[in-house]
């Protein structure tokens, strides 16, 4: 945001976004003003930092939006993951599998389209788009997997953020959420308060 002149700005991010969202705030406080996620990561509050927001989190009833989102999550948990640890472990063997194969693109990106939006009718020419920026990007459709393992296997030290830092509270800079209860991580909300904690320790 520098390098195109912008010396002070905000974001918003959900999903990967959400990770660059926060390591935005991380390594630019003085620029980042504030941040938009719609995607909730962290844990839950433990009695030896946040007393009072743990004894509200176990004790406060669960609504029955939050009630549907938990069972959405634990599918996605047990059923939808696989693709994630494929890319996090092996993104190149998949690079080239996709690559080769516009039937095992079409598949791939498809069973996304299908699972992950709410029932959405897709049409023909919406999932060939899809497919279509992933199969003639310059990059190829391996170009997307490399995040994933990046983030699994980066070490901490000077410069880095690690997915775990961006799951913490990050001070000087305000910070907005979005809790959707259908989104595949759904969190009791006073869960996200965490993130807005100056001692919160995940």
């Amino acid at each position: 945001m520098l390098q195109l002149g912008y010396p002070e700005y905000v974001t918003q991010g959900g999903d990967w976004g959400f990770y660059i969202t926060r390591a935005i705030g991380a390594l630019y406080p003085q620029h980042c003003k504030a941040s938009h996620i719609n995607m909730i990561r962290c844990t839950a509050p433990t009695f030896t930092k946040h007393p009072i927001l743990a004894l509200q989190h176990k004790f406060a009833p669960y609504t029955f939006k939050e009630q549907e989102g938990f069972k959405r999550s634990a599918w996605f948990a047990q059923e939808g993951r696989g693709y994630y640890q494929e890319q996090a472990t092996k993104p190149q063997t998949l690079a080239y599998a996709l690559n080769d194969s516009p039937v095992a693109l079409l598949a791939w990106i498809y069973e996304k389209l299908h699972d992950w939006t709410d029932s959405y009718p897709w049409s023909d020419d919406e999932i060939f788009t899809w497919v279509s920026i992933y199969a003639f990007s310059r990059a190829g459709p391996g170009a997307a997997h490399r995040i994933y393992y990046e983030i699994t296997h980066t070490k901490p030290g000077p410069g880095k953020i690690t997915r775990e830092q961006v799951e913490q509270y990050i001070g000087g800079v305000k910070l907005g959420m979005g809790k959707f209860s259908l989104f595949f991580s759904a969190v009791k909300f006073g869960k996200g308060k965490r993130l807005l904690m100056s001692d919160c320790s995940l």
